[in-house]
């Protein structure tokens, strides 16, 4: 459906914008195959934080309050970075991973498909 504003020049600079956040960036993040979370989180990073801190900090922080987070082997897991499959070493900075701003970071935990295998 198109949306039309009930302005003609209704134009604005949108808020999201990187400058608008510093040193950090504006990240998402999901966890495929768990719809607990309906969509993925939205998350402030550092580029200079490393895959692990991420991991350790923001995504524990974001997720663990799903039964399968405490069951996860991160080193089978399973990443895309906006749209590419990635094979990430967790020392590495998120930078040198090629995250930027507004990225999509999805992971898929296999063998572990939601509470009680119901993708939930």
């Amino acid at each position: 459906m198109t949306v039309r504003a009930i302005h003609n020049n209704y134009q604005f600079e949108p808020l999201d914008l990187q400058k608008n956040y510093g040193d950090q960036f504006l990240l998402y993040v999901g966890w495929d195959h768990h719809t607990l979370f309906c969509s993925a989180h939205a998350m402030l990073a550092s580029p200079q934080q490393t895959l692990g801190q991420l991991i350790e900090q923001q995504i524990t922080g974001g997720f663990a309050q799903h039964p399968d987070f405490a069951k996860i082997d991160w080193s089978k897991v399973q990443y895309t970075l906006d749209g590419q499959t990635i094979s990430p070493e967790s020392t590495k900075t998120l930078a040198e991973l090629g995250f930027g701003h507004k990225s999509l970071l999805r992971f898929v935990t296999p063998e572990l498909n939601g509470y009680n295998d119901s993708y939930v």
